[in-house]
């Protein structure tokens, strides 16, 4: 099948229903089927044709505590102002780094809806993200995960979301893919607990980076004993070698194209559009890429996403603002945008007739190039299990400031071989995790004091810490009960949370003993991180093995 942007997006909106004024309701699902994406009304294949959208954001697997975002989902008037320019350059699909789940977004997103526009959502933001040098998948970031996807679940206009973005850009960071691939199966479980739409996927975008072919097949591999399903549902790349007037070939596009020719998901590119350098480049980028990409390329590649859409220091912007940011003034890359999208016919496959063949990868062997092992990953990150944890314990932290926490961390864990601290270890190159590492780091803390507390004939003396700790009368809430016995021992699997992953625990009404169920020794599924000011001593803690030697 085959025709011009023009005539497609015209079909497009009359599967809607009512062209030009279909809402987030009544848009089609887009849905994927073995490695393409449909629309799931009449089962046409959907090619994306889309603009990273967000100001001064650059995503790139770290995180800052001093960084602020704007929601570009919650500028009703930004939208307003810029869909005629977006629809110019045939835009579907729109990538948006970071949203406030506090926002209302129905203007915006029934506005693009009504214009057959699509969204693509990373689950992060600048102060809240898997860090790549010091990874982690725990409460805080999975409450801000799925504070997004509950925002985001009523617009049928969201195809779905990125787990991660780059986190894996140079070779000793592989190590963090084992957490968002944590993060990936625990958001697919969460939509999937919440009755959400079925088909809102969760990817990952990647950093054209060395070990590209290896994170690949990590995320779409399935662990024999992974459990709930690990595999992505999309595959986000973030290309820029097509620079300038460059081709096929000298691009490595073909390279791309054939390696992931038998790829199980779809795959797109979650950014392109190289800038050459100012001397000898162009004054503009032509983008000839879009000729190959919707050319010979929509058997593999499902479109891509053109970054970006506002000027920043970066120089990558379609258009400036101005007017006090109330118009949109389009740079001469809009222009070579356009006139390229505007000429290509690409060939798209119809659903009915489309049987997917690829099979999933075999996972990555870990080596010098790659650190983490295909299982276990860290376990589910459970709000709940944290909380009866913390109540069951007989010694708890009661002070709130972290930057307090560093030196009884140091302390503790480096007593009897690092026993006390092994319900909390991680190594993702030998799959050693602890059962409680997705808790917070004071509830973590408060394991490893209880532990020595209770280690120590549970003297006062022993659960003070500088102040830091205190005593307290242990206490399970109902419910708690299962899922304590559930990691008892440390061989249980943590029970994935239900609801909406901000359930806190009462003082409840059964007391329990001293070491209510939870992983007195290592758990196989669990993991341990350390957050914000811990990552001075995350080399240490989190790389405590099971014999208590560390593996730095």
């Amino acid at each position: 099948m085959r025709g011009t942007w023009t005539g497609i997006a015209a079909v497009a909106a009359a599967l809607m229903g009512r062209a030009g004024a279909a809402s987030y309701d009544d848009i089609p699902d887009i849905e994927v089927y073995g490695q393409h994406f449909f629309y799931t009304n009449n089962g046409s294949q959907f090619l994306l044709r889309g603009v990273a959208y967000q100001q001064n954001y650059e995503p790139n697997g770290t995180a800052d505590s001093n960084a602020s975002y704007t929601d570009p989902l919650a500028d009703s008037a930004g939208c307003k102002r810029d869909l005629p320019y977006l629809q110019q350059i045939f835009t579907n699909v729109l990538r948006v780094y970071a949203i406030d789940p506090s926002q209302n977004h129905d203007e915006c997103m029934e506005l693009f809806a009504s214009a057959g526009i699509y969204v693509v959502a990373d689950l992060g933001e600048p102060k809240t993200s898997i860090e790549a040098d010091a990874p982690e998948w725990n409460v805080e970031l999975y409450r801000r995960y799925t504070s997004v996807v509950d925002s985001l679940s009523k617009y049928k206009n969201v195809i779905g979301f990125f787990a991660g973005n780059e986190n894996v850009s140079a070779g000793n960071q592989t190590a963090a893919a084992a957490f968002v691939k944590a993060a990936v199966r625990d958001i697919k479980g969460y939509i999937s607990s919440q009755n959400y739409r079925s088909t809102m996927g969760v990817g990952y975008a990647t950093a054209d980076v060395p070990v590209r072919d290896e994170l690949a097949a990590y995320f779409a591999c399935e662990p024999g004993n992974s459990g709930n399903s690990t595999q992505i549902d999309f595959w986000g790349y973030n290309v820029y070698s097509w620079c300038g007037e460059s081709n096929y070939a000298s691009s490595q596009y073909g390279e791309r194209y054939d390696f992931f020719s038998d790829y199980p998901v779809p795959v797109f590119f979650a950014e392109y559009g190289c800038i050459v350098g100012v001397e000898g480049g162009p004054e503009h980028r032509p983008f000839t890429e879009v000729e190959v990409l919707y050319g010979n390329m929509t058997n593999v590649f499902s479109g891509g996403i053109v970054y970006q859409w506002f000027q920043s220091e970066n120089d990558y912007g379609l258009v400036q603002l101005e007017d006090n940011d109330a118009s949109v003034s389009p740079y001469p890359d809009f222009t070579s945008l356009r006139s390229q999208l505007a000429s290509v016919s690409p060939t798209t496959t119809q659903r009915s007739r489309y049987t997917p063949s690829n099979s999933a990868p075999a996972c990555p062997t870990t080596g010098s190039s790659w650190l983490p092992v295909a299982s276990p990953l860290p376990p589910a990150v459970n709000p709940q299990l944290c909380a009866c944890m913390a109540a069951s314990l007989q010694c708890n932290i009661k002070s709130t400031d972290e930057t307090k926490y560093e030196d009884v961390f140091n302390y503790l864990c480096e007593q009897h071989d690092g026993k006390y601290c092994a319900g909390i270890q991680h190594n993702a190159t030998t799959g050693d995790f602890g059962a409680l590492g997705g808790c917070s780091p004071k509830d973590k803390l408060a394991w490893v004091a209880n532990e020595y507390f209770m280690d120590n004939g549970r003297s006062a003396s022993a659960c003070d810490f500088s102040g830091l700790a205190t005593t307290q009368a242990p206490a399970t809430s109902s419910g708690c009960g299962t899922l304590l016995n559930a990691v008892s021992g440390g061989t249980g699997d943590v029970p994935s949370p239900t609801g909406k992953g901000t359930a806190a625990v009462g003082t409840g009404v059964a007391q329990s003993s001293s070491k209510t169920g939870v992983a007195a020794s290592v758990n196989p599924g669990g993991f341990v991180s350390y957050g914000g000011v811990l990552g001075v001593v995350y080399a240490v803690l989190a790389a405590v093995s099971m014999a208590g030697m560390l593996v730095l």
